[in-house]
C-alpha cells in the first residue's frame, strides 16, 4: 500500500505543478485538461482548459493534483505534505524555492529531531514540512 498526496486548486493547478516541478528539480509526467475528455460536456466553457489530472515524480512519491470543480474548491487545512530531504543543503534550498511567494511559518533550522526543518505555505496555499533527519 501506498499513500500519495492529491492536491487540489481552484482553477491554478497547471501553473502550480510548474512551480513544483521547479522547487522539486523533476518534470511533470503527464497532464490531462478537461477539453477532450469525456467531463468536456460537463464543463463550463471556462473552465474547458482548467486541469482534471496531473502528476509527477518527487523521489518515490507521485505527487497529483487537479483544479476543483467549479464552486467547489476548498482552501487546504489540518494537514501538511511533508517532505523529507537528504541534506541540509537540500532541505534548504526547497525550503526557499517553495517559500518564493509564500508565508513562512517556521523558518528552516536545526531542531533536536532533525538537522533541518521548517513550515510554510506556499503561493498557492499547500501547506508544507520541510525536513532534513539527523542520522541515526
Amino acid at each position: 500500500m501506498k499513500i500519495n498526496p492529491y492536491l487540489m486548486f481552484g482553477g491554478n493547478c497547471e501553473e502550480a505543478f510548474q512551480f513544483y516541478a521547479r522547487c522539486f528539480d523533476t518534470k511533470i509526467n503527464a497532464i490531462m485538461k478537461n477539453r477532450g475528455s469525456p467531463m468536456e460536456a460537463m464543463t463550463p466553457p471556462d473552465w474547458l482548459d482548467k486541469v482534471l489530472h496531473v502528476n509527477m515524480n518527487v523521489g518515490d512519491v507521485v505527487l497529483m493534483g487537479s483544479d476543483a470543480p467549479p464552486g467547489q474548491y476548498l482552501k487546504p487545512q489540518g494537514f501538511s505534505v511533508a517532505i523529507g530531504a537528504p541534506t541540509p543543503a537540500e532541505a534548504e534550498r526547497i525550503f526557499a524555492a517553495l517559500g518564493d511567494g509564500g508565508m513562512v511559518l517556521m523558518p528552516i533550522m536545526e531542531t533536536f529531531w532533525a538537522l533541518r526543518f521548517g513550515m510554510l505555505v506556499d503561493r498557492f496555499g499547500t501547506p508544507w514540512m520541510v525536513n532534513c533527519d539527523r542520522p541515526m
